[in-house]
């Protein structure tokens, strides 16, 4: 019976110990990459504000080409949705909505994840004249991880892999606006 209680114990503190650290994990993480961009301000903005052109050069997109896509309303404009549906796990099913556009500057969206996991977290790509023929551009991502999935942040790096894969988009949008 003594052996029993100790079990139950130490698998009681096994279990506690994790959901209390998560109490007083953070739950959200910002990303921001940037890449400048030999091309003028208006003709990278005009390319980036079209969700439809992410297949070119989104790192995601490039995972799996045959993944299902559906849009819904006006590719460029606020209320446009790109949907993704894909058997590859680390492409998942989601959407991604255009929330705002301030012209020739920032497109914000909403990303809502449906596999492999749910979530909800907004992106933006921005860009910002360098010079007359020089932009820089800059995809950002918020993202949050609810209780007690925000414990995942102090095992994984997302900040690294998610801002390892919005540089490998920007590298392949750089090289294809620039040749």
């Amino acid at each position: 019976m003594k052996i029993l209680k100790k079990l139950l114990l130490a698998l009681a503190i096994i279990i506690a110990v994790p959901l209390i650290l998560a109490l007083f994990t953070k739950k959200e993480y910002t990303i921001v990459e940037e890449i400048t961009i030999d091309r003028p301000k208006n003709e990278v903005f005009e390319y980036v504000k079209y969700l439809k052109n992410q297949d070119e050069y989104s790192k995601w997109a490039s995972m799996d080409p045959d993944m299902e896509k559906s849009f819904r309303g006006t590719d460029a404009t606020v209320g446009f949705v790109s949907a993704w549906k894909s058997d590859n796990p680390d492409v998942g099913s989601g959407e991604q909505e255009i929330l705002k556009i301030d012209e020739g500057k920032r497109i914000d969206m909403e990303l809502r994840f449906f596999e492999p996991f749910e979530s909800s977290d907004l992106a933006y790509v921005s860009t910002e004249s360098i010079s007359e023929n020089q932009t820089k551009v800059k995809w950002g991502f918020d993202g949050k991880m609810k209780y007690p999935m925000n414990l995942m942040l102090l095992f994984m790096d997302f900040e690294g892999m998610i801002g390892d894969d919005l540089q490998t988009g920007l590298k392949n949008l750089k090289d294809k606006l620039e040749n």
